[in-house]
């Protein structure tokens, strides 16, 4: 069970994965949903911090030296004000709607790149990915539903 565990962190760490991949992947491997929807959960709201301050971190190393890159950043930065009026409204629901590039770790990106508030914008994050765990398990349940009664 711990090996299935593992397998259900990684692919939930996975960037295009997320849990869109990792709670049916995790159920399919015959974990109960009691243990792979708390454990996807958990995970991809935890992703937020590697990539929100390996950002920080990434940004002062390599790409603050390049001046296209800092005047880029810059001007996002100062569009953060009138973005936090509604962002973190629209960041929720961008993370919260399970499709291909959408989720934690392009949500916490986006967060990032406006110069968002980090407490605010792992909220919001928490909340997308906790929308999107509803919507995952609904689609599964509901599709391991329908294959029940096929047989």
């Amino acid at each position: 069970m711990l090996n299935e565990m593992l397998i259900v962190i990684i692919t939930t760490m996975l960037p295009i994965a997320e849990l869109r991949g990792g709670i049916p992947l995790g159920l399919a491997l015959g974990l109960p949903a009691s243990i792979v929807i708390p454990l996807a959960f958990t995970v991809n709201c935890l992703i937020f911090f590697p990539i929100y301050f390996g950002m920080d971190l990434f940004y002062e190393r390599f790409f603050e030296r390049y001046g296209w890159a800092r005047r880029l950043v810059e001007k996002l930065h100062k569009k953060a004000p009138r973005v936090e009026e509604y962002g973190v409204v629209a960041l929720i629901l961008f993370v919260g709607i399970p499709l291909p590039v959408t989720g934690a770790w392009t949500g916490t990106g986006i967060a990032w790149l406006l110069g968002l508030d980090w407490k605010m914008s792992f909220l919001a994050v928490c909340l997308g990915v906790l929308m999107a765990t509803a919507i995952v398990s609904l689609v599964v349940f509901g599709f391991l539903g329908f294959l029940t009664q096929l047989s």
